[in-house]
């Protein structure tokens, strides 16, 4: 990054210039080392003030995945730490990642660790990945380790993206529908009911009723709205309790279809980060505390902390698994081959591609399904308000001999 600055020599002359350093600090401490005292120093190019509000400065999973990669491919090419942090930190338009990398490479210029470093940053990089990358220090192959990561971050990020996709469109749908549904009870229906209530025909009952939702929409609709603030903002403040997290956890995963797509999920993260840890070396106590960390679900959060306290305390991973109604039985027996070959690394590898394909399937047939359903019911809820409205009308129309 590049700073301008100006300042004054030990003689008192003025001089100015510019100076590339990774950040603020490292740049004063530069020019104090050649005996300037400096009276103004600010970056070349200014960041609009906007950009700290962007949220494409937000560090997503993908810029995880292509910062690890790159990095695999310098450690590969036997660059140093301190010059890929560097070189990384230049290149990067993100503003929160390149304020990251700018500490971390600090950090390393103060003789830390790269873990530590990068554990200082957990909105970043998890403690999954700190304790992967502290394992490639630990064994001296942070090439693999990183290419490890990248790509299991890119089978999570796959699988995870699609099941939030899948859920986008129905959302939006009914969203619009609601939307849509709101003015024809406040606006439209209301004229069209003084007209028919002033003919003097005999309103039907299912036009009636049609009627009294638009009535009270007009009459009580801001007092519904407050009531449904207040209750989402309770709703959230009791989300974010232990119990109230613990409900809603149990709640995903027990929803009918959906809740059986959320196992799949949980099941096939848990297995992805136990095949990544366990293949690099890191112990099988360690990997399951960390996997817990990993998991984002409170009920799976749990079941890893009681088996991890039951494998330290002398039982076998399949023996702690097995006493939880959320690990299915495949699992267990595949985790019990794993435990008597010596292979579990593997076993979980291969276990967590079966729950990826499966969790692909089941969202591409929710997919398929999700666009005629909701097409018949939005019709069927269109249809019914019209014909509520429409023959009235006709018949007012035939009474008058039109």
């Amino acid at each position: 990054m590049l700073f301008n600055y100006k300042a004054l020599e030990n003689s008192g002359k003025k001089v100015e210039g510019a100076i590339e350093a990774v950040s603020l600090d490292v740049a004063i401490g530069s020019l104090q080392k050649r005996g300037l005292i400096i009276s103004e120093i600010e970056p070349s190019e200014k960041e609009s003030w906007f950009s700290h509000f962007s949220i494409l400065n937000r560090v997503s999973n993908k810029d995880v995945v292509m910062l690890s990669r790159q990095m695999a491919t310098l450690f590969e090419a036997q660059v140093s730490a301190l010059k890929i942090f560097t070189l990384l930190s230049s290149e990067t338009e993100n503003i929160t990642l390149r304020k990251s990398l700018d500490e971390i490479v600090g950090d390393l210029q103060s003789g830390s660790p790269i873990s530590k470093a990068l554990g200082r940053h957990p909105n970043i990089f998890s403690e999954f990945y700190v304790n992967m990358v502290r394992s490639g220090e630990e064994t001296g192959k942070l090439d693999e380790t990183f290419n490890y990561l990248a790509e299991h971050l890119d089978r999570n990020y796959e699988v995870v993206s699609k099941v939030k996709n899948a859920l986008i469109y129905p959302a939006f749908v009914i969203t619009v529908f609601i939307a849509v549904m709101v003015l024809m009870f406040t606006f439209i229906i209301p004229k069209i009911s003084s007209i028919i209530v002033d003919s003097g025909q005999a309103v039907p009952i299912y036009t009636q009723i049609i009627f009294s939702l638009s009535n009270f929409f007009i009459d009580y609709g801001l007092f519904l709205l407050a009531v449904l603030v207040i209750a989402a903002f309770f709703l959230v403040r009791y989300a974010r309790t232990p119990a109230g997290g613990a409900a809603f956890a149990r709640f995903k995963l027990e929803v009918p279809i959906l809740g059986s797509l959320y196992n799949k999920l949980y099941l096939s993260i848990i297995a992805d980060t136990m095949s990544t840890m366990i293949s690099s070396g890191i112990p099988m106590l360690k990997a399951i505390e960390v996997t817990s960390t990993v998991v984002d679900n409170e009920i799976y959060k749990g079941v890893l902390a009681k088996t991890f306290a039951d494998v330290k305390g002398g039982r076998s991973l399949s023996q702690a698994l097995s006493d939880h109604k959320e690990i299915p039985s495949i699992l267990v027996q595949m985790i019990r081959v794993g435990e008597e070959t010596g292979e579990s690394g593997k076993i979980f590898r291969t276990m967590a591609r079966f729950y990826q394909r499966d969790v692909i399937n089941m969202v591409d047939t929710i997919v398929s399904l999700i666009e005629p359903v909701m097409i018949v019911l939005l019709g069927l809820g269109v249809g019914i308000l019209l014909a509520s409205v429409l023959i009235p009308i006709y018949d007012i129309a035939n009474s008058a001999g039109l």
